[in-house]
Parts: structure tokens; C-alpha cells; sequence
């Protein structure tokens, strides 16, 4: 009987909280008008699975040491894990910033994202947040990230522009974008680095250094927001020659 009572009263507070239950005024407020981005002139890559499935093989790279060091990923850093898939590089992200940092794994994937959570908590991972993105936002809180890392995931971005100008707030003054990706074409699932540079500088973003990382399959680039974000209708799309 209590179940009853209690969805009762959700509903009287939901009501409360809306202050129309009359009909008189809409219950859910509405974007007026969906902004409005450039395509990007690209082909986008499906989502696929990591190309190392074998961890132990990951590490005898040193692939992900490697990128947190050339990254500056420090103890008592807060950082975003985006595309984090089955989490190689979250668990290792939670051992370098230690219980006084943060690390927030997302996925646009219901079931991987699912998945990771049950393997953080399998691990006891108190310093790790997992939630569920979107394909053209990653919804992260604003000003809360020393660094944002995104690896071997940025070619199925298939609004890079939006995603980009959606991320840059949640970058803390200093805050960097880090990507790790194939020197290849993006239907091949890699981002040439110079489409890289211009994507990311139309929303304005500045390259910090662009690194060969053999060990990661490709390079890492790291970028800084710099100057104002643009409006949406003034960013100008790279064009492919």
C-alpha cells in the first residue's frame, strides 16, 4: 500500500515544483529553436570495437602510461574518459590521479556504458563516475576538467563541430582536449591530423603538439580553448581538397 502513496506524492511535489497541473501553462519547458551547426565535409567511421582487445598487450606497449605522461595527467586531476568503451583507459586513469582526483567515463552506448560501470564497481573504483553521453554532446559540467581524452573515437563523431563547441566549457582556464587517433582517412577510422587541426580550430581551439604515439597505433594531439567560443553560425567547416 505504500507504493501507491508514494507515487502519490512524487506526482503532488512534481506538480509543486512546475506550478501547473491546471493545463494552464506547459509542464515541460521547450528549446525554442534547435541551434544550428555546419555538416561536416567527411565521411564518419561506424563504431567499432577497441583495436587491442587484449589488455595485457595495451600494456606491454605502455600505451596508456605513455599518453598520460605526453598528456601531464597528474595525481589530483580531474579528467574525462569520452568514448571509454569497455574502459582500458579509465582504470588506468583512476590509478594515475589517485583518490584525490576524478575520473568521468562516458559512452554513447547504453549497454557498454553499462557494462563499464559493473566493472568499476567490481574494482571499487570510488574515484570513478560513469554515465551516458550523447553522439553530439558529451553533457559534461562546466569548468570541472583538467583534461578531456578521446581515443581512437574521434572519426565516429559525426558532428564534430557541435560536440566541440558543447565540450569547450566544461574545460577548466588551463584545461586540455587530448586526442588520440590514426594518421588515416576517417571512413578508414582515423583523422588525418591536419583535418584534426582545422576541425578543432574553427571552434576555436589552438594545437598545443601533435606527438607520433607508435604505441597507441597513431599520434596524440593536444588542444587549448583560446578566445571566445564562436557562435554556431559562424563557425566555417573545413572542406576536404
Amino acid at each position: 500500500m505504500r507504493v501507491p502513496v508514494l507515487i502519490a506524492l512524487a506526482g503532488a511535489g512534481l506538480c509543486l515544483g512546475l506550478t501547473a497541473c491546471d493545463g494552464s501553462k506547459p509542464l515541460i519547458k521547450r528549446d525554442e529553436k534547435r541551434v544550428a551547426f555546419p555538416a561536416a565535409d567527411r565521411p564518419v567511421a561506424h563504431i567499432v570495437s577497441s583495436r587491442w582487445s587484449n589488455e595485457e598487450a595495451r600494456d606491454r606497449l605502455n600505451e596508456a602510461g605513455e599518453v598520460m605522461d605526453k598528456a601531464g595527467i597528474a595525481r589530483g586531476m580531474t579528467v574525462a574518459d569520452i568514448g571509454a568503451g569497455e574502459g582500458y583507459y579509465t582504470i588506468r586513469l583512476a590509478q594515475r590521479v589517485g583518490k584525490a582526483g576524478r575520473v568521468l567515463a562516458e559512452d554513447i552506448v547504453a549497454g557498454v556504458r553499462d557494462t563499464l560501470a559493473e566493472r568499476v564497481a567490481r574494482e571499487d573504483l570510488e574515484n570513478v563516475s560513469v554515465r551516458l553521453g550523447a553522439p553530439a554532446d558529451p553533457k559534461l559540467p562546466d569548468a570541472s576538467f583538467d583534461r578531456v581524452l578521446m581515443v581512437h573515437m574521434y572519426h565516429e563523431i559525426e558532428q564534430p563541430y557541435e560536440f566541440l563547441w558543447r565540450l569547450r566549457p566544461s574545460l577548466k582556464p588551463d584545461g586540455l582536449v587530448v586526442v588520440v587517433d590514426a594518421n588515416r582517412q576517417t571512413q578508414n577510422h582515423g583523422t588525418p591530423p591536419a583535418l584534426l587541426k582545422c576541425e578543432f580550430a574553427a571552434v576555436g581551439y589552438a594545437q598545443v603538439a601533435m606527438t607520433e604515439m607508435p604505441s597507441a597505433g597513431g599520434y596524440m594531439a593536444t588542444f587549448r580553448a583560446v578566445g571566445p567560443r564562436p557562435e554556431p553560425e559562424a563557425i566555417k567547416p573545413c572542406v576536404l581538397g
